[in-house]
């Protein structure tokens, strides 16, 4: 889909939009002014849409450096009367989260709405946590769409809900609604009337002091946080009448079940749709009621929606929080009515929903039809059989693969057992290093920590510690923990900055260390060698990992030095536009088949086919690290014809 229908679609008009497409619509109908992001996926998709549209309706966007600048700069906008967003994925809060908490206490002016996408299943993350969670800790309110449609309509109610009750919204999404499609009704966007700066595509406006509002020290802080409860207290009361709570009622006629007593269900976002989808199909009759405000919970909304039910399931994905909130109120008010969700075991804990899961944990309480365990065909049968199970890896031509191999070899060069040598590894392309033949990743845990970790490594043990993390991760959170090495005098520690030159595994996107910004505009370029050494550490080296030889070399240098070394690995990844691929490479006549060039590098494009070793020349990206490695000089580039 052309991006230029965001921007110019009338009201409406339909469009067949991704969901984070429609909250790109979403604020552009809500005449968002400044909006930043640090890219992660699921949300990642907004990001690259703004980057390419933003200017169109006037909106400031930026890639920030982290999710916690990102938040500052939509705060500091929504209290200089200027409508902001900000969007990260569910572990992208965790780095906000110290600035969220105190945007709560100061408040907004203009709307100010924080989209996260969870992940449950944690397709693209290392952990699947719930965003709600925050949002009770923030005493923030939630909305959670369950469709494209409802992220646009729930966006431009978001604006509208954080200007009355002056505090930022947050709007959760999943990565089955943020990755979803459906048709969305446009509604209009409004004109841009504010005054503009020549040179520039959008407006500013003016923040009014008032520090016991915007300073928590703590003689303000207190004050701060009774406000902020009362506002949380009277949108509880706003939540009962909201349109965006609604009673979905089915009738059971036609059903072959037979239920024993009235049943209903809570439930929220993506999990709404299964309950929906299984509650229609088998013509259950149980009514939902559906939260898109889910956080507060209005008491009088729960009550009024049990008070004639026999048994109430809450089907929600992560954590138990609507279960919990619902057997708070019911407890509260001395109603023994029967809860079926995840504390009870009726619902799994963990992982993302279904209609089979959703259908199983009903049938758990209802045993309203036998369970059949339906084989697949002979043809399905056959062809899931036939389907490699090939385990994710890194491109062809990528640098990162040239640099893990060649740690390798200056390990096994030194004669350093594998057992000494500790790994610690970060968020990107780059964790993919876990897998054999690498072997380059034995501890993570959030973005940046590869750095601290290796701090830990390298103060707890004598061991060898290698730290590995992207050029763009280190701008995000590495700078600190290299800065703690250096001060802290920490011994055998390896930093390696794998600088591809962008923000590979969420879609391509521009960080500090390039000449652009988040919307192509010329930007000076951070110089990561020249911010290292600032930093203070004295060993810097920087090679091209493509060239082995001198890569190992590096890399042996760097393990018997005694302090805190870094090396800059830097070539750009193959994926981005424009990049030249080299002449393909070729096996030659003189291959004597030791398969070094396919155990010990791992390349997609290189395949051991019967006996025979085979390149791929559509695949292969011409780096020519195979030919390096190989003993006998048999790998060479492909001749074109004629030559």
């Amino acid at each position: 889909m052309s991006y230029e229908k965001l921007t110019k679609g009338e009201k409406g008009e339909k469009l067949f939009l991704l969901g984070n497409e429609a909250a790109v619509r979403g604020a552009f109908e809500s005449g968002v002014k400044v909006s930043a992001t640090y890219p992660g996926t699921p949300s990642s998709e907004i990001g690259n849409i703004l980057s390419l549209t933003a200017k169109n309706v006037n909106m400031y966007f930026e890639f920030s450096a982290n999710e916690k600048t990102a938040m500052e700069i939509a705060a500091t906008a929504a209290v200089s009367n200027l409508r902001s967003f900000t969007f990260m994925k569910h572990v992208g809060m965790n780095v906000a989260s110290d600035s969220a908490m105190t945007t709560a206490y100061s408040g907004v002016n203009a709307g100010m709405v924080i989209l996260v996408a969870d992940d449950p299943s944690t397709f693209s993350s290392q952990n699947e946590q719930d965003t709600r969670n925050f949002a009770r800790q923030s005493n923030l309110p939630v909305l959670e769409p369950s469709n494209p449609q409802e992220v646009k309509d729930m966006m431009v109610y978001a604006y509208n809900l954080s200007e009355e009750i002056g505090l930022p919204v947050i709007v959760r999404t999943t990565t089955r609604v943020s990755h979803m499609r459906g048709p969305v009704t446009l509604g209009d966007i409004p004109k841009s009337e504010e005054d503009i700066r020549d040179g520039e595509y959008w407006p500013r406006g003016h923040f009014d002091k008032n520090p016991s509002q915007y300073v928590p020290v703590p003689a303000n802080a207190l004050d701060m946080h009774t406000v902020l409860v009362n506002k949380i207290d009277s949108l509880e009361k706003f939540a009962f009448e909201s349109e965006l709570n609604k009673v979905y009622h089915f009738d059971n006629i036609g059903t072959p079940a037979k239920l024993y007593g009235k049943f209903g269900v809570i439930s929220s976002s993506s999990a709404f749709n299964y309950a929906y989808d299984v509650i229609n199909k088998d013509k259950l009759g149980i009514d939902i009621l559906k939260l898109g405000l889910s956080y507060p919970v209005s008491e009088d909304l729960i009550l009024d929606f049990v008070k004639d039910l026999d048994g109430i399931f809450i089907v929600e994905e992560v954590d138990p929080i609507l279960e919990i909130s619902v057997l708070a109120i019911l407890g509260e008010n001395g109603l023994d009515i029967p809860v079926y969700g995840k504390r009870n075991g009726t619902f799994p804990f963990v992982h993302e929903y279904s209609q089979d899961i959703v259908k199983e944990s009903f049938n758990r309480i209802l045993n309203y039809y036998e369970f059949e365990d339906n084989e697949d065909s002979p043809a399905i049968k056959e062809l899931k059989d036939s389907i490699p199970n090939r385990q994710p890896t890194l491109c062809a031509g990528c640098p990162h693969r040239s640099s893990y191999y060649s740690i390798g070899k200056a390990a096994e060069e030194l004669e350093i057992p594998e057992s000494e040598m500790v790994f610690a590894s970060d968020i990107g392309c780059y964790t993919l290093g876990i897998s054999p033949p690498y072997n380059a990743a034995d501890y993570l845990l959030s973005m940046g920590s590869s750095i601290g970790d290796g701090c830990g490594f390298s103060k707890s043990t004598n061991q060898y510690v290698c730290s590995f993390i992207g050029d763009s991760t280190f701008f995000h959170s590495g700078i600190a923990p290299l800065i703690n090495a250096v001060h802290n005098n920490n011994k055998n520690l390896v930093v390696t900055i794998l600088d591809n030159r962008i923000t590979a595994m969420t879609g391509g996107q521009p960080n500090p260390g390039l000449p652009v910004d988040g919307v192509g505009d010329e930007a000076p370029a951070i110089n990561i060698e020249k911010l290292v050494e600032a930093i203070g550490v004295k060993f810097i080296r920087t090679t091209n990992p493509h060239s082995i030889r001198k890569t190992i070399d590096i890399y042996k240098e760097a393990l018997e030095y005694e302090g805190v070394s870094v090396v800059i690995t830097q070539f750009p990844c193959t994926l981005i536009k424009g990049i030249k691929k080299r002449k393909p490479m070729s096996i030659q006549d003189n291959c004597t088949k030791c398969y070094k060039c396919v155990d010990e590098l791992a390349c997609p494009a290189i395949s051991k086919i019967g006996d025979d070793v085979v390149i791929d020349s559509n695949m292969c990206f011409g780096c020519v690290a195979c030919a390096q490695i190989c003993p006998e000089k048999a790998i060479k580039a492909k001749k074109e014809d004629g030559e």
